[in-house]
């Protein structure tokens, strides 16, 4: 069975961070550890504050794994300080971890910012580079890159945009782009009204799909990088890996189960996919 590592924060309303990409990687018959960077206050309404742990105690948490299992796949979520972030790459580059599938969580579902500039930076200069692949969706591509990201072509920029800043493979999630100005020309036209965009050291593949209307949204981003994380610590070659996670994350939007007062968390315990 191989074992899966997330280093990400922790969401104690079960949609996000570890305990959503514990429920994926179990679904995709991996054994699933974790190492928590931040305890966050949070519920499907919002983030209401965070503890956010030292890098010390995040080495800590990840050392006795490594030393003790062969990790096959590894992903990164939440990583909410600059010491963190250094620590977290350290221990990619001085262990024998694999590459990571890096999601750089920026912002909250609701809006709450969960990282600062320096710590934008510190993950830019040391973790990108690092990265089997990094997963932002349109906003953390914005902001990380400094370009506006308005259509399929703002997408490719800034995916070319972030390999220029190290990183190998970049998949841009589009589902923002529904506030986008087009949106109801674009269904009218009958265009997929979700795309997202890997561009894997230049080749470019466009993942389309149906667009689901449903506000069970909560830790969408966590388990799309969980399962493709999975899917390469499988065996899958990377483009097969974001097909089939997409897939999953669209299944358990599909089937989720309708808890909470805000955005929803979806369903990715399940093995359909």
């Amino acid at each position: 069975m191989p074992v899966a590592l997330t280093i990400a924060g922790f969401d104690p309303s079960g949609g996000a961070g570890v305990v959503a990409d514990i429920k994926t990687f179990t679904a995709f018959g991996c054994f699933a550890t974790a190492a928590v960077t931040s305890l966050t206050y949070q519920n499907t309404v919002g983030v209401f504050g965070a503890a956010h742990q030292t890098a010390e105690v995040v080495r800590a948490q990840v050392v006795p794994v490594v030393e003790d299992f062969d990790v096959a796949c590894a992903k990164t979520g939440m990583l909410p300080t600059r010491e963190i972030i250094v620590e977290v790459a350290r221990l990619f580059r001085e262990t024998k971890l694999p590459a990571p599938v890096v999601d750089p969580v920026v912002r909250s579902t609701s809006g709450y910012d969960l990282i600062d500039d320096e710590a934008l930076r510190a993950l830019v200069g040391e973790l990108l580079p690092l990265a089997a692949l990094v997963t932002p969706n349109i906003p953390e591509a914005e902001r990380i890159t400094g370009l506006s990201i308005e259509d399929e072509e703002g997408m490719r920029r800034a995916a070319r945009a972030l390999r220029e800043l190290g990183a190998r493979a970049v998949l841009v999630k589009g589902g923002h782009l529904r506030g986008i100005a087009d949106w109801d020309q674009r269904i009218a036209d009958g265009a997929p009204s979700a795309t997202d965009l890997l561009d894997d050291e230049g080749r470019v593949t466009l993942f389309r799909g149906e667009w689901i209307e449903t506000t069970s949204t909560h830790g969408t981003g966590c388990v799309l990088s969980a399962a493709i994380a999975a899917c390469l610590g499988r065996g899958l070659d990377l483009e097969k890996s974001v097909e089939t996670a997409k897939r999953f994350v669209a299944n358990a939007i599909r089937r989720a189960p309708g808890l909470g007062r805000g955005h929803g968390p979806i369903n990715a315990v399940t093995s359909d996919r």
